[in-house]
């Protein structure tokens, strides 16, 4: 079972970033054994969605979270879900891209800008 992370024997995967990052084309590469052969699919959380609102909300009123500082738009009806998706509660996707590049574990093959980011709950139409 591999929760947060992919298959490195399947080929080129993404290593996806926050809505206000990049997110990575790669290809796995060098001793998949060391990593059994499982690569990160994204940045991962640095904060649970329960501690977001808090965290953010004296700082971000939820119109300022619809852009993001790569000038891409989010669409998302429900204020919680925006705090709790914010590219804040995530870790630097680029430190987690070159710490996979500095273990030799990954080529990187194109980068991906978010464009438009549509964000639901899980069961919502």
């Amino acid at each position: 079972h591999r929760k947060g992370a992919v298959d490195s024997a399947e080929g080129a995967t993404v290593i996806a970033g926050s809505r206000a990052s990049l997110s990575y084309l790669v290809l796995p590469q060098g001793d998949q054994e060391i990593c059994t052969g499982s690569l990160t699919h994204g940045a991962g959380r640095k904060w649970r969605r329960s501690d977001c609102k808090g965290r953010l909300r004296s700082r971000y009123r939820p119109e300022e979270l619809i852009y993001t500082e790569l000038g891409s738009r989010v669409i998302c009806e429900d204020k919680e879900l925006l705090y709790e998706e914010a590219p804040q509660a995530y870790k630097n996707i680029e430190v987690v891209v070159k710490d996979l590049q500095d273990a030799d574990l990954i080529q990187i093959v194109a980068t991906f800008r978010p464009v438009i980011t549509y964000k639901v709950r899980k069961g919502e139409p």
